[in-house]
């Protein structure tokens, strides 16, 4: 999908982009850059590439300090350099600053084997290890067999499961690996049919052990090209493999560098939650109001089909934990009477959180239905076939991921699916159960209604909260809530599942889960502590909560527990930074509405500190299970 058209230069390169790079202004207007990036081309986004990875990464933080960055690094066995312009697009392209390096050609194994090898050094976000074809035929000596690849494939295999494991337990980023391509070229050169397919079987399995490294490692990612070459994308290029040792042609690099952006906004916590779907001539074929529920096209004939598979590929991502709604311009009985006069139809009522039916700007209707659930409407992705409708939420809601779709319903699945929006590294318990609490959620809402204050409501709804340290089959979802959560997250430093695990098992630290419930059902696991002790001080490295459960007492409840156990257990203070970020500011003050002074203040931090001469009792309308003395 090539996106909309955009003014470009005579290299791709879209006008605007090159217009601020020859006037020196990208750096001081790289907020501008997200937008105009935004419908390109994986070609365009290479071209402008180029340019913004000229951009002093540094100069941008000075001008634009909020600015969410990601560090790269980039190793593998061939020439790795035409990789930096097309991923540093994609990165932008996400509201992403890049720092994107790479390593000497052919360095992967010593910089993954060495611990004090300069990768290690920078501490990168993701490490992405490039793997090629080359790196199993350059061991294989000619003329070969079958057997020869096989031996050759058994040890580069165990050579990068040894180097993944090295990597878990070094560094706190994420290796990110590759299955391998194999070519015609290769498989040609066997000229009977039986070694071809011997060939291939062994190819396969080893691909297969490469995409099981990640059950093994929680630090890994296996990124399956697999798919991308089904698409028709070309796996190499003869002359740039041959003289320039660059052994993955510049497409396949160009989309290896958009699914590596979809891991980006997973790193940095940006993953989308919502999605939000127009109704006429896209979940649906037709106009409601003028087709009648059994004229709109939804199953039955060809383009019905195609709107019907549509529906059934955004239900799988509801079944998942993608919240669904639908914001449409319509009357909201005559959408509800579709509903339940289509069964044909894949999608039912009560697939969705919400379907707001109603003739006020669908960005308003964005931004409401975002409060209701108690998410920024950065967490939304939006799908409308109307090309105003999208330019509207574009322009005031730019935080919004618009995905438009046109005309020819077959296109609606790989345009909603190309981007990765809802992508994450584990499927938790919580996420599948996600809709049907964010459901309990609005529900709640109502019930607030009817009270004339807050503290008549909460007195009602019977909070229960459970504190006890993370047991195994919580840590993916603690991981999970701390590249996710924003708003209610301290110092937002980002843990992959790995690093969570290593801190549940290190002795001196604690690792804490708080799950909740109330009247209304299970929240489930909604928050976490991490701390550490030092010496006679207890130090609160980072305390989330869920934007779920916000406002409810939770968080003070959980801060007197730990308080109360540092106490007990000889700490002579409790220690917490605060680290201000775009989207936490509302917990600026956490610390010192619950006892904590300021102590000092550094590298944009604030610490504060408690001396346990006062806590606080849980509030009143709570019921606390404290659990903090047991190890799971």
């Amino acid at each position: 999908m090539r996106g909309r058209r955009t003014a470009a230069t005579a290299d791709g390169t879209p006008a605007m982009i090159a217009a601020l790079h020859r006037g020196g202004l990208l750096a001081a207007r790289y907020p501008e850059v997200r937008p105009l990036l935004a419908d390109l081309g994986d070609e365009e986004l290479a071209a402008a590439g180029r340019l913004l990875s000229r951009t002093d990464p540094d100069e941008v933080l000075r001008l634009h300090p909020a600015t969410p960055t990601v560090s790269v690094a980039v190793t593998g066995h061939g020439t790795l350099a035409p990789l930096v312009a097309p991923l540093t697009g994609q990165l932008a392209r996400h509201g992403l600053l890049g720092r994107v390096t790479v390593a000497d050609f052919d360095g992967w194994v010593a910089d993954l084997a060495d611990p004090d090898s300069a990768l290690y050094a920078a501490d990168p976000d993701l490490v992405l290890c490039v793997l090629d074809p080359a790196v199993v035929f350059d061991e294989v000596a000619a003329p070969w067999r079958p057997a020869d690849v096989e031996k050759a494939l058994r040890e580069k295999l165990a050579l990068v499961s040894g180097l993944a494991a090295r990597f878990g337990g070094r560094a706190r980023g994420t290796l990110v690996l590759n299955t391998l391509p194999l070519t015609r070229r290769f498989t040609a050169q066997l000229v009977d049919h039986r070694s071809r397919a011997q060939l291939g079987a062994l190819w396969h399995e080893a691909n297969a052990a490469l995409l099981r490294l990640a059950e093994e490692h929680p630090s890994v990612v296996v990124l399956d090209l697999g798919p991308l070459l089904a698409e028709g994308v070309a796996a190499e290029d003869p002359r740039l493999d041959t003289y320039a040792k660059v052994h993955l042609s510049p497409g396949l690099l160009s989309r290896y560098a958009r699914e590596v952006g979809h891991l980006a906004r997973q790193v940095t916590g940006a993953t989308k939650k919502v999605l939000a779907l127009d109704l006429d001539d896209t979940l649906w074929g037709g106009v409601l109001g003028e087709d009648g529920a059994e004229g709109v096209e939804v199953g039955g004939g060809y383009r019905g089909e195609a709107f019907a598979a549509f529906q059934r590929v955004v239900g799988q991502l509801g079944s998942q934990g993608v919240l669904l709604a639908v914001v449409s311009k319509n009357d909201a009985e005559a959408v509800a009477g579709a509903f339940r006069a289509r069964p044909d139809m894949p999608l039912a009522e009560d697939d969705f959180v919400r379907i707001v039916a109603n003739w006020r700007p669908k960005h308003d209707n964005l931004t409401e239905l975002a409060a209701a659930l108690n998410l920024g409407v950065d967490a939304f992705v939006f799908v409308d076939d109307s090309p105003f409708e999208c330019g509207l939420v574009r322009g005031e809601l730019p935080g919004v991921a618009v995905v438009q779709v046109d005309s020819e319903p077959a296109l609606h699945v790989e345009r909603l699916l190309r981007d990765g929006w809802f992508d994450t590294r584990v499927l938790t318990a919580e996420d599948r159960s996600r809709v049907v609490k964010y459901r309990e959620e609005l529900v709640r809402k109502d019930f607030l209604d009817s009270f004339a204050s807050l503290e008549e409501y909460l007195g009602q709804l019977d909070v229960q909260v459970r504190l006890a340290p993370a047991g195994p089959d919580q840590l993916a979802r603690i991981s999970q809530l701390t590249l996710r959560t924003s708003q209610f997250n301290l110092t937002t430093e980002r843990l992959q599942p790995g690093k969570v695990q290593e801190l549940a098992e290190d002795p001196d630290t604690l690792v804490l889960a708080v799950n909740s419930a109330d009247r209304f059902g299970d929240n489930g696991l909604v928050g976490a502590v991490f701390a550490h002790r030092a010496g006679a001080d207890l130090h609160l490295d980072n305390f989330l909560l869920s934007c779920r459960v916000f406002s409810r007492g939770i968080e003070q409840a959980t801060l007197a527990a730990v308080l109360r156990h540092a106490r007990s257990s000889g700490a002579r203070q409790v220690v917490g930074r605060y680290r201000p970020t775009a989207k936490n500011g509302k917990v600026a003050d956490f610390y010192p509405r619950n006892g904590f002074a300021p102590l000092s203040q550094d590298a944009g931090a604030t610490t504060f500190r408690h001396d346990l001469a006062r806590i606080p009792d849980p509030p009143a309308h709570i019921t606390l299970t404290d659990l903090l003395g047991e190890r799971p």
